[in-house]
Formats: structure tokens, C-alpha cells, sequence
């Protein structure tokens, strides 16, 4: 792949350069130095894929991607030294069209091997994701599904989303009240280092409780829980949620289809399933099981995505029962599960 670096700090600039060097298949594209530089170098060298600083002069790295991605998408890598202090920027970032978030590499310490090969993992998996690749149906966890009898009275809200995820997740989650009586369960694509931060800021942005998915836990009615780590986050057979490295082929981790049909196979309770914005197929094979066993099922439009991937394959396998537009999705839901009137 060719490789841009957008970032105003040499040290980082360096750190990233020897990455790129030590990676055969890999190659430096160009540097700039702010988002400005970098949105101008992209209208006439536009590379694979651009790692992307947040913080820097002129023109950061939220506007830049917002501006590339308007006028010459290209797959966009937000790099990091920490996101902690820089949720909400990191987020807004990847509303705007940025594929996921890792920290930058250092060049020194006992973090510089294990940073550098999680950012060259990152890059794989973005490569894969970026290549034509035929349809394929995740394979079904069960030919003959055991749905949980514990849970056969509640309700589950099952939510995929990748690509402009966060603030779609942030839009949906605010319309919907403390006593929302269904559980919420996300599967949003995310480096695992940022799962948590992903829930805390989630957590300010809505009156329910948001929380990272734990091993072992059941869904509860006004919670929501976040897949948070590189593994899939699955139903079991017993109605909780549970985390597999399998199935290990499939490229995105966590993957909602692998969800969905965990859902679909052992789930004995109510469900409302969405696939929201994001890039590539991941979901919309899921959405389509959980259609065929009656749920009523969601994706979003197409004006309304940062990036119309996910969704779309849903639309094309008719999957989804509603399409709808982001804004009319939380009020979707609450008719769901009350009187309100939706759109």
C-alpha cells in the first residue's frame, strides 16, 4: 500500500516513516505537516491510505478528513499518542469518514514493538477491507437454533456500525429515555485500546447507562453494552453475552454478522436489529437471518452515512425491513417498545 502521513510532529512523523520502511509490502506515499497541506497533496496524489494526526496548526485532523472524504475519499487511519483526553475529537473524527483509531508507534520502550505491530495489524486489516471481495454468508452458528427460554420476555436491541459509527450510535442512544424497557447491545468496529473510551464518551451522550460488554453478562433493560475487544462478541446458547476468537477468518473484529447470527440462533426474546454506517459488507448477511426469523430490521440511508457500505449490502440482500434516515431511527425504536410516534 502507499501511505500518507498527515502530522505536525517530527518525532511522530519519524516513528511512522521507519514503520513504513521495515514493511516490504508497504510504502511512504508523501508527509504533510497539517490538514490543510494534506487535503491540497490528496487532489493530486491521492495514496491507500492516510494515517492521520488529530491535533495540529492551520487545519486539524477532523476538518481534514471531513474535507478529504468529501472530495477524494480515501481510507483514513486516525493515529494517536492518546485518545483519552481527545475522545470526543477522535469520534468526531470518525463521523467524518475515519475507518478506526490506534496509537502512534514510539520509537523507544518496552510499548514500541507491540504498538508497531498492532499498527501494521491495523493496516492488514484496512487493506483487506478495501479489496473487492465477493459476498459470502457467515456461517451459521447452528442448523438447529436453542433459543434461550430465560430471555424469551425480554428485549434486545442489537446495533452494528463501523465507518461514522460514534456519532450515529451518539444520535440514536440520546433520543431514547433512562427507562428504555429494551437492553442495547453494539457492536461497533474500534480498536479494542479505545472500546472503553468509546463507552465512556457514548455514556455522556445519552441518559442510559452505556458500559463495556463483560464476559458472561445478560442484557438488561436500559443498558448499553459495547463489544470491547478484538475478539466476537456473541449471544451463547444461555442468552448471555460471551466473546469467541472464533470464526478467526473473518476480517472484521468484532463482526456484527457474527453477532447477528449469534442472535439469531440463540436469542428467545424480542428483537430490533440496525446496521448503521460503515464500510465494506459486515452485518448486512446477519440483518438477513434475523429477517428471515421475523425481526423487524433497520438500516440507514444512504444521505444520511458517512460512508454507505454496510447498510447498502443490506439494502441489496433485502435485509433490512425499514430504511431509514439517522434521525428517524431512535424514534423508530421507541415505537417500537412504547406509543411515540416514529417517522
Amino acid at each position: 500500500m502507499r501511505i500518507a502521513i498527515v502530522n505536525d510532529t517530527m518525532m511522530a512523523v519519524e516513528g511512522l516513516r521507519r514503520l513504513l520502511v521495515t514493511a516490504t509490502d508497504h510504502e511512504l506515499a508523501w508527509v504533510a505537516v497539517n490538514g490543510e497541506e494534506a487535503v491540497k497533496r490528496c487532489q493530486h496524489d491521492l495514496p491507500d491510505l492516510i494515517l492521520m494526526d488529530l491535533v495540529m496548526p492551520i487545519l486539524n485532523g477532523i476538518e481534514a478528513t471531513r474535507r478529504i472524504m468529501a472530495a477524494t475519499p480515501c481510507p483514513i487511519l486516525i493515529v494517536t499518542s492518546s485518545v483519552t483526553g481527545n475522545s470526543a475529537m477522535v469520534f468526531e473524527a470518525m463521523g467524518a469518514g475515519a475507518l478506526d483509531v490506534v496509537k502512534t508507534p514510539v520509537l523507544r520502550g518496552a510499548e514500541d514493538v507491540k504498538d508497531n505491530i498492532a499498527l501494521l495489524d491495523k493496516i492488514k486489516t484496512i487493506e483487506k477491507l478495501t479489496r473487492p471481495i465477493p459476498s459470502r454468508h457467515v456461517e451459521k452458528l447452528q442448523s438447529q437454533p436453542s433459543y434461550s427460554v430465560l430471555h424469551k420476555h425480554q428485549s434486545l436491541v442489537a446495533i452494528g456500525s463501523s465507518t461514522g459509527g460514534p456519532p450515529a450510535l451518539a444520535k440514536i442512544l440520546a433520543e431514547l429515555p433512562s427507562d428504555f424497557p429494551a437492553g442495547v447491545v453494539i457492536i461497533q468496529h474500534i480498536d479494542a485500546h479505545f472500546s472503553c473510551d468509546l463507552a465512556a464518551w457514548l455514556n455522556t451522550q445519552c441518559n442510559l447507562q452505556v458500559k463495556v460488554a463483560e464476559e458472561g453478562e445478560c442484557v438488561s433493560p436500559g443498558i448499553v453494552q459495547v463489544a470491547s475487544t478484538n475478539d466476537h462478541l456473541v449471544m451463547s446458547p444461555r442468552g448471555s453475552l460471551a466473546y469467541t476468537s472464533d470464526p478467526k477468518e473473518v476480517v472484521y473484529r468484532p463482526s456484527v454478522d457474527v453477532f447477528f447470527e449469534s442472535v439469531a440462533a440463540h436469542w428467545g426474546g424480542d428483537v430490533t436489529a440496525a446496521l448503521l454506517t460503515g464500510m465494506g459488507r459486515d452485518g448486512a448477511a446477519g440483518l438477513l437471518s434475523l429477517r428471515q426469523k421475523g425481526v423487524f430490521t433497520i438500516a440507514q440511508d444512504e444521505k444520511s452515512c458517512a460512508v454507505y457500505g454496510m447498510p447498502k449490502a443490506a439494502v441489496a440482500l433485502n435485509a433490512a425491513v425499514k430504511v431509514l434516515p439517522l434521525d428517524c431511527i431512535g424514534a423508530t425504536l421507541l415505537k417500537q417498545y412504547s406509543k411515540v410516534t416514529a417517522c
